[in-house]
């Protein structure tokens, strides 16, 4: 019993039981998605009648069921013909249609179904079945006919808008429409705009289902690259913007391509599936508006990303102005659009000038920057497969030799390209980042070392020494120096804190503590002279004590006599210069120092100086003679 039970409290038997869960769930998701697509729930198609067809009052002509009609119209597309064969299996007919209005007749002429504007007349003769007079509505008209304004939203506003719009047909009985199997049926599809409708299938799709044709279309080939393009959205909108604050700084190239991935994968689920919005937003004006915008706010990223790729202030402020001019445009288009005005469809063409004057001005700033270094030439680069692209689209649309946009796929090289090439961006500055937070933790060691030399117990024993004889011989001094001595230990101790470079007038204040101490101990055998022209700079903390310190010690200190250790500033066009000269004992700078002595300090020193102000530390020395240290600070770096 104790065994099953083991058996049964197993973690690997739970696992094992879980994994077959999963895959018999995996294994059932296959096989239902499998039969779903199995089956022809819908067929799509460019007309439900079987017949000919005519372009702005041309001569009729022959279409197939199973190609489409790419044919472009300035006034309207008549069809002509009887019900297609197919609807007696599937009844439902799913219009969808783009910018168009369109009439169903029988073969009397009547008009049996159609989708055209309605005002508020129509729509109060279509529910009460009486002639329309505002004076004498009821309370309970008014109430009804203000529900169905609601409803229509911006498209009662807007009598010359179609927008986008989804109605079903059911064919199931046909005396429904007073029409039969057999008649001669026309349907016509108006353009209600000046300017011509340039690809009739863009205009008006049609599906035929047994229900739902329209929503298992959606699910069977557009869900898909909806999902897709979604984690595309989803990548651009935390993907790089995190990676940009994980690098420690708010960085407008990667936020601004963040942007642009995010409505690129947006514009690229509009584009997949524009003809489904009115399955979910009624009011078919606004379905166009969507679109619209979807399409501008992604040019807009685009135009603000160039911008972020231009360094130079003239090509900069240039992009800001046609961006900001864009944005306005937006804006205007948007306005009239809710107004009733103008629809986005009239003032598209505005928009295409105005993405056009920016799509040439672009590649022309960027050209100019490419004089002062790759970057601008790289980003250049990777947009001439979109350029290639829409040139091939351009050419297209004259000479119709296929039905494809190649632009999709130019703009999707692009963006992966883009893509790749940030995210190697990213990994060169997280690499720079670890070795920057590496230098600083060994520039944070290094304070610690200058530090803990300067405090070293030799020195404090001598320096408390110096202070016990004191107190008998000259309270008052010896008061002094333990004051001293307490300011010295915690302008030591606040170095630890201090990160950037300090001025020197205040590293110059703490050394004259170190060199007060100091004389201390040494008495007349130590002398210091001061010859400060100039203190105006910064360098790091405690940088100049090690080389006075060994100027003290190694070079006056060893020498009988005492001697004298100078501290001096001097300017030159290039450079400050803090010169430490002593006259010492000196040594050979050719021979390798092996005197037991810990020169880790001064390497610090050196290291610290170069990191922080990219100074440099020159040493000469004579035997005999004395020693000379300089530290040259370039003025260029002091001012960054």
């Amino acid at each position: 019993m104790s065994a099953i039970t083991k058996i049964l409290n197993s973690k690997r038997l739970s696992a094992v039981v879980m994994a077959v869960i999963v895959l018999m769930l995996a294994g059932l998701t296959v096989l239902s998605l499998n039969f779903f697509l199995s089956i022809d729930h819908s067929i799509d198609m460019p007309m439900f009648l079987d017949g000919e067809y005519s372009v702005d009052g041309g001569e009729f002509k022959p279409y197939s069921q199973t190609g489409e009609i790419t044919d472009s119209f300035n006034d309207k597309v008549v069809f002509k013909g009887k019900l297609s064969t197919y609807t007696s299996y599937y009844p439902t007919v799913t219009i969808s249609s783009k910018n168009v209005w369109y009439n169903l007749k029988n073969s009397k002429g009547e008009v049996v179904y159609g989708y055209n504007y309605k005002s508020e007349a129509d729509i109060y003769e279509e529910i009460f079945s009486k002639k329309y007079d505002e004076k004498s509505l009821t309370k309970d008209e008014r109430e009804l006919l203000d529900i169905h304004k609601k409803m229509s939203g911006l498209a009662m506003q807007m009598p010359n808008t179609p927008g986008y719009q989804i109605e079903d047909l059911y064919f199931f009985d046909v005396a429904t429409y007073n029409i039969d199997y057999d008649e001669v049926l026309t349907f016509e599809v108006i353009n209600p705009y000046d300017s011509p409708q340039s690809d009739f299938s863009d205009c008006l799709d049609v599906v035929l289902s047994e229900s739902n044709g329209k929503y298992t279309q959606f699910i069977s080939h557009t869900l898909p690259y909806l999902v897709l393009f979604m984690l595309v959205c989803f990548f651009g909108l935390f993907f790089f913007p995190v990676a940009g604050f994980i690098l420690g700084r708010v960085d407008y190239k990667y936020l601004s391509f963040g942007a642009l991935c995010f409505f690129w994968g947006l514009f690229m689920i509009m584009r997949s599936s524009s003809s489904f919005l009115n399955l979910w937003i009624t009011d078919p004006t606004v379905c166009l508006l969507i679109n619209a915008l979807t399409n501008y706010f992604f040019i807009s990223s685009l135009i603000f990303y160039f911008k972020t790729n231009l360094e130079k202030p003239v090509s900069h402020s240039i992009a800001m102005a046609l961006w900001i001019a864009f944005v306005l445009g937006i804006i205007t288009v948007t306005v009239l659009h809710f107004t009733g005005v103008s629809d986005v469809h009239v003032t598209f063409k505005y928009m295409m000038a105005l993405t056009a004057v920016c799509g040439l001005a672009m590649p022309i700033l960027l050209f100019y920057e490419t004089r002062y270094g790759n970057k601008a030439l790289y980003v250049l680069i990777s947009w001439i497969p979109l350029a290639v692209c829409v040139l091939v689209d351009a050419i297209n649309h004259y000479s119709h030799f296929t039905d494809f946009d190649f632009y999709v796929i130019g703009l999707a090289l692009t963006m992966v390209y883009q893509i790749v090439r940030l995210v190697f961006d990213l990994r060169r500055q997280y690499k720079e980042a670890i070795k920057y937070q590496k230098m600083q933790k060994e520039l944070y060691e290094a304070k610690v070392s200058v530090m803990v030399s300067q405090i070293q117990p030799h020195f404090m024993y001598n320096a408390l020494s110096s202070i016990a004889m004191l107190c008998k011989i000259n309270p008052d001094t010896a008061y002094n120096a333990t004051i001293t001595f307490s300011d010295y230990l915690r302008g030591n101790m606040d170095s630890l804190k201090q990160k950037a470079p300090v001025p020197f007038e205040k590293e110059l204040e703490h050394l004259k503590k170190y060199l007060y101490i100091e004389q201390l101990r040494f008495g007349k055998k130590l002398n210091i002279e001061y010859d400060i022209q100039t203190t105006d700079f910064v360098l790091p903390q405690l940088s100049i004590q090690p080389l006075v310190e060994n100027a003290v010690k190694h070079g006056v200190g060893m020498k009988k006599k005492g001697g004298t250790v100078k501290i001096a500033t001097e300017e030159n066009e290039d450079f400050y210069m803090v010169i430490i000269s002593d006259d010492g004992v000196g040594f050979d700078t050719e021979q390798k120092k092996n005197d037991g002595r810990s020169h880790v300090g001064m390497e610090n020193t050196r290291r610290r100086l170069k990191e922080l102000c990219n100074a440099e530390v020159i040493i000469t020395s004579v035997v005999g003679e004395g020693t000379v240290a300089t530290v040259l600070l370039p003025k260029e770096d002091q001012k960054k």
